[in-house]
């Protein structure tokens, strides 16, 4: 630096020194440092041209200077006269000057008096050397006369240095000066113009003076550029730059005006030869052209002299914004770097589990990728100044260090980052020996729970059990953790206190199992170590070979009063059975044991995880709620937030508060209470179901508080906040806890199920999964129903979203035009189905912009189907995903085709059970209907007791009931039907309906209706009977002996159809059999193979249809024959 500025002040002294030799060099050559006086100070006086410079010139070179017949000689004052004497006597050159001048005064017309005066007036204030002076005396005879007189008697008074020669005549003058050098009023040939003269006069000047400015304002110019402080940033040093190129450019425009006036004038010089070669140039002629192009060489020195000066300070700032531009990014890249390695200090996390060991390397190298390109910039900008350094860059004391600084920085990132690699990938090897080490633990565990004990009670069982668990045990050299203090020695880098009590508490669950297995092994030893006592085979007796295999008790008792002998004999056996017995019962004791012993270790782990969980979530919602959203109310904080966050906070953390209370003060205390019996922890769950729907709100109003962090994540009051809770994570990921809380649930649940299979609460557990599942279902749908566009009623008006999903949809309408039809059978629409309790709505989805929640898709509404007007066919020919959706009688039919049969299947399910619901409402409504109207419904009259006596059994008509549509016409038969004999009947393989444990679809394998047009041509009539299971949907309580008394909701399964209408059913819950009207019954949907659905829509009063189809109609108020004899 301090050699650059040396160099800065030694090329400023050079151009002054250039630049002050031109000024002084015009003044030589202007004669402005002898006598500074120039024409324009006088040029009213030389317009007078009582005297001028004709460029004549003597023998010897002297300058002529002409004084012409000037009557008002005498009047000129002294002194203009002596300016204008002196101003002529400097224009001729040094040398030229030094011979001395000629004069030649020209009185011709003047008087004797004059004569003498001026030329006594003239020889007194010549201010330069005279060689002659040369005086033409007036030619009038007197004057004349009076001259010769007169200057001959006062020759004294004209003694002068030089001689004064008196002249009577012009060609006496050619006698002393040739005609050449004299003007043309002297008789000479020298053309010579006074203006002309002046002109050229003036215009030298005036160059000579702009190369003298000129030369001063780049002087005063150059010297203001290098006192000029460099700035310390890019911007001020850009615009100085800027700055002082303007004015460069503005100081070399000045310059090349001057040398443009400089040629101008030159050639003006020029220009009489030019214009005619014969022209002669006098002397002066030629020393003005001199004159000019010495001026102009000065102003080129000039020039040369500024543009050196001016390449070296152009370099300096060049290279000042270089060093600018360096040092600004090697701030931001230090502080980019700083920022990092601050951060990477705060990853001081080793993940809790193998997943989340695997999410810290994954978010670490994330964040690597994304500061290697900060890496990048500063390996590039230390690269830079390398490349400045080499360029002999004036700062090379300020760039060297900063280079070797960023190159530091680099290198401890890069170590940084591969050491904390290193410590993540010890920690995942750890967790991977952990887990592999809970996983064989689990797996021995499950081995000991599936052994089946009553085959481990032979010699046989007990040693292939024996062998299971050597084999197993054998595998635990590469699963099990084999020495503590080895993991201790060898992971002490990443053991913090909670991986240190994780990999003890593996280790202590190891160490159970371990003792679980010894246990076993020690008892499967003991019965693989009994020796089998040998049979003796025994004569039988003769009349032993005569009997029944299966005697009669009469003979047991008889042959116990046999005698002693055969008491002794058979007490023996039963003695040895009985120890026998007892032995196997402890060996199964024990196992059992074990087993017990090891589900329970594992469900208080799952408690204890789901404890400790629980509470870091209240802590982590509390210190949310009181360091972020109670900030946003302190007068102090205001300032930090900005515009776009006033009066958003519910925005931003939707109901997070309701949350917080909900678990702080109800669900964790609750939690707590079940640690000493984890397996009853779903009866706490289901007790606080409803609240959970708090989550569903939270969950809905993610997608804006998402987009309100993204507009202001920047806000400097979230990066306070976040300083003082000295949170790792930003505010986001804190915002997003609830839903990962949600969803963490589920799997807690699972994993206690998994443990509590044969425990008092794993009824309770399942019905909690179910339900914290259901909770999740809905939250899904429902951040896919809120984003429904074009919908103009209240989807809530609809009733619960039951399912959602998107298809390919065709359209086959019975009305429309023909070629649309027919197109539309071709070319399926992609829609999205929405499947409410009351309507299904079809919408098509919308691309999906934006980021995170705004990445969610969006729904335009196009239409809607009432489902009291839906049916719908389960199978389409040709493809087992697709399935109808039919409206109106079949007036509207939509053929769905699902991504997979499941998907199908799941769906015709849900359908069925809407329309199944609202048939069930209908009847319900129906039989209330009914009940109002009638005061009793007759019974049959029992004739007899038995069942077998049912021929002869009658029943009474029943009165006609012109109002109700649903009554029984006609009559019940009058005699019951005989109950089926045993074996007769639907055989149980083929007909006995069983209802699946999740009531799964239905099977239309043994009914091959498969086309909905099947319903259209069923006439009415009496009800099909369909073997099955059917539930009671009108009460009998009263009942006959024959009749079964049946409450409403009862399950029942049909034996065998009789006459008049009349099914002789089973009841499931208490064993009675008996005669039931077939229109009190209602089949169980979604059990039966056959009967697949019921159809209401468009049926006349009092029919009924079986078929694929199912669908309920509010157009129907009406009559279901079902529900008639």
């Amino acid at each position: 630096m301090r050699f650059w500025l040396r160099n800065e002040e030694m090329a400023l002294e050079e151009m002054v020194q250039r630049l002050t030799a031109v000024s002084r060099h015009t003044d030589e050559i202007m004669h402005q440092d002898i006598v500074p006086l120039c024409a324009a100070d006088i040029q009213e006086q030389l317009k007078r041209r009582f005297a001028y410079l004709s460029g004549g010139r003597g023998q010897d070179g002297s300058p002529v200077i002409t004084f012409p017949d000037y009557p008002a000689f005498s009047e000129i004052p002294d002194k203009e006269f002596q300016s204008v004497m002196t101003y002529l006597t400097s224009i001729p050159s040094l040398q030229d000057a030094g011979i001395g001048f000629i004069l030649v005064i020209d009185r011709r017309q003047d008087k004797w008096t004059s004569v003498k005066a001026s030329v006594l007036r003239i020889a007194a204030s010549f201010p330069a050397n005279l060689q002659l002076v040369l005086v033409l005396r007036p030619t009038g005879f007197f004057q004349r006369t009076l001259s010769e007189i007169a200057f001959k008697f006062n020759r004294d008074d004209f003694k002068m240095k030089v001689p004064v020669i008196m002249l009577s005549s012009v060609p006496e003058l050619h006698g002393y000066i040739d005609k050449s050098q004299l003007t043309e009023d002297l008789g000479g040939t020298l053309d010579y113009c006074h203006s002309r003269w002046l002109c050229h006069r003036t215009a030298i000047e005036s160059f000579a003076l702009m190369v003298k400015q000129t030369a001063q304002m780049l002087q005063s110019f150059g010297t203001e550029l290098a006192e000029t402080e460099l700035p310390n940033d890019v911007q001020s040093t850009s615009s100085v730059l800027s700055t002082h190129t303007e004015k460069k450019d503005k100081a070399k425009e000045d310059l090349q005006l001057a040398q443009r006036e400089g040629q101008r004038l030159l050639e003006s010089l020029r220009e009489p030869l030019a214009e005619s070669s014969a022209h002669s140039v006098n002397q002066d002629q030629l020393d003005s052209q001199a004159t000019v192009q010495r001026l102009l060489a000065q102003l080129n020195e000039t020039e040369a002299a500024f543009h050196e000066f001016w390449a070296k300070h152009q370099q300096k700032l060049e290279q000042c914004l270089q060093l600018r531009h360096f040092e600004q990014g090697f701030r931001e890249v230090k502080a980019t770097l700083d920022t990092a390695s601050q951060k990477i200090a705060t990853f001081t996390d080793v993940g809790n589990s193998l997943a989340h060991v695997e999410h810290l390397l994954r978010s670490l190298a994330s964040f690597e990728e994304k500061s290697s390109v900060a890496v990048e910039r500063a390996r590039a900008l230390a690269q830079q100044g390398q490349q400045l350094i080499e360029n002999k860059h004036y700062a090379v004391d300020s760039i060297h260090p900063k280079c070797e600084e960023l190159q530091h920085l680099c290198h401890q990132f890069a170590t940084e980052i591969g050491r904390r690699r290193g410590l993540l990938s010890k920690s995942q090897e750890l967790h991977r020996l952990l887990e592999t080490s809970m996983k064989w633990c689990d797996e021995g565990i499950y081995l000991l729970a599936s052994q089946p004990v009553d085959k481990c009670q032979s010699q046989d069982g007990a040693e292939a059990a024996l062998q299971e668990i050597e084999k197993f045990l054998e595998t635990g050299e590469e699963n099990k953790i084999q020495e503590l203090s080895k993991i201790y020695k060898e992971y002490e880098t990443i053991l913090n206190p909670d991986l240190l009590d994780h990999v003890q508490k593996v280790f202590q669950k190891q160490e159970s199992m371990q003792e679980m297995f010894h246990r076993r092994q020690a008892s499967l030893k003991k019965l693989a170590a009994k020796q089998t006592r040998p049979v003796q085979p025994v004569a039988p007796r003769p009349e032993a070979l005569t009997k029944s295999p299966c005697p009669s008790p009469g003979s047991w008792r008889g042959s116990e009063n046999s005698g002693p002998e055969g008491s002794a004999l058979r007490r023996g056996p039963y003695r040895r059975a009985k120890s026998e017995m007892s032995e196997n019962r402890q060996g199964r004791d024990s196992s059992t044991g074990d087993e017990e012993e090891g589900l329970a270790i594992l469900r208080r782990h799952v408690m204890n995880e789901l404890l400790d969980t629980e509470r870091a979530y209240v802590e982590e919602l509390l210190s949310v709620l009181e360091g972020y959203a109670a900030e946003m109310e302190n007068p102090l904080m205001t300032h930090l937030i900005s515009t776009g966050l006033h009066n958003k906070k519910d925005v931003l953390f939707g109901n997070m508060e309701e949350i917080y209370h909900f678990h702080n003060r109800v669900f964790l205390r609750e939690l707590e209470r079940c640690t000493d019996c984890p397996e009853l922890v779903g009866r706490c769950f289901l007790e606080r179901m409803e609240d959970f729907q708090i989550y569903e709100k939270y969950c809905q109003n993610k997608p804006r508080s998402e987009s309100l962090w993204r507009q202001c994540s920047a806000c400097p009051f979230f990066q306070e906040c976040q300083k003082k809770l000295d949170h790792k994570l930003s505010l986001d990921s804190y915002l997003l806890k609830p839903v990962q809380r949600i969803t963490k649930y589920q799997l807690l649940l699972k994993e206690m199920l998994k443990y509590s299979r044969n425990c008092e609460g794993a009824e309770d557990l399942q019905e909690a999964l179910s339900s914290i599942l259901g909770i999740l279902k809905a939250v899904n749908d429902s951040m896919h129903l809120i984003a429904i566009t074009g919908y103009d009623g209240n989807l809530s008006d609809l009733g619960k979203l039951l399912m959602q999903g998107s298809f390919s949809v065709w359209t086959d309408h019975k009305k429309g035009h023909t070629k649309v039809k027919e197109l539309a059978r071709f070319k399926p629409m992609q829609r999205h189905l929405f499947l409410h309790e009351k309507a299904v709505l079809f919408c098509k989805k919308r691309e999906e912009n934006g980021e995170g929640y705004e990445k969610a898709p969006s729904y335009s509404y196009k239409q809607s189907l009432n489902m009291t007007a839906v049916g719908i066919t389960e199978n389409v020919k040709g493809d087992a995903k697709k399935f109808e959706i039919w409206y109106n009688a079949r007036e509207e039919v939509y053929i769905v085709q699902a991504p997979t049969p499941e998907i199908k299947a799941a769906w015709v399910n849900e359908i069925r059970k809407v329309l199944t619901s609202q048939l069930q409402a209908c009847r319900e409504a129906s039989q209330h209907r009914t009940l109002e109207q009638s005061h009793s419904l007759p019974l049959p009259a029992p004739s007899s007791t038995s069942p077998s006596g049912g021929n002869s059994r009658h029943v009474k008509k029943l009165e006609e009931r012109k109002t109700d549509p649903l009554s029984l016409e006609g009559y019940v038969s009058s005699s019951l039907p005989k109950p089926p004999e045993k074996g007769k009947g639907w055989s149980k393989t083929s007909h006995s309906l069983e209802v699946p444990e999740d009531e799964g679809g239905w099977s239309s394998a043994e009914e091959p209706i498969n086309s909905s047009d099947a319903e259209e041509d069923v006439g009415v009539g009496p009800k099909k009977l369909v073997p099955g299971k059917y539930t009671v949907v009108l009460d009998d309580e009263k009942g006959g002996p024959d009749t079964l008394a049946m409450r409403s909701g009862d399950v029942v399964e049909v034996v065998e159809e009789g006459a008049e209408g009349l099914w002789y059913v089973r009841d499931l819950s208490s064993g009675q059999e008996g005669w039931v009207p077939a229109g009190s019954l209602s089949a169980l949907l979604g059990t039966s193979g056959s009967a697949q659905c019921l159809s209401s829509s468009e049926s006349s009063p009092g029919s009924a249809v079986l078929s694929n189809s199912s669908s309920c109609s509010e157009g129907c108020p009406a009559p279901f024959s079902d529900l008639q004899g």
